[in-house]
């Protein structure tokens, strides 16, 4: 393969790789949200186990860091307790 072949292919892949990576943020963004609109607690708990599940799955693939996914899990975890 020549060098300008690499190149291109290069660009093809990150291209892909961002717009999955895209794809996964906007997931985590959305439960995140929808978890922390929610005013009913028994609501929010259940919305929250699917947000957990989700956020944990994209900082396992490395797109989010896992400090980030842990601050983002107890910002909700914070919300439910305040929840009545």
């Amino acid at each position: 393969m020549s060098a300008k072949g690499t190149v291109l292919k290069r660009v093809r892949q990150s291209r892909k790789a961002n717009a999955k990576n895209k794809h996964y943020k906007s997931i985590v963004k959305s439960v995140t949200k929808k978890v922390l609109s929610e005013t009913k607690k028994d609501e929010a708990s259940k919305i929250a186990d699917s947000a957990f599940s989700a956020i944990d799955k994209v900082a396992s693939k490395g797109i989010i860091h896992k400090n980030k996914a842990a601050n983002q899990k107890a910002r909700i975890s914070k919300h439910l307790n305040n929840l009545k």
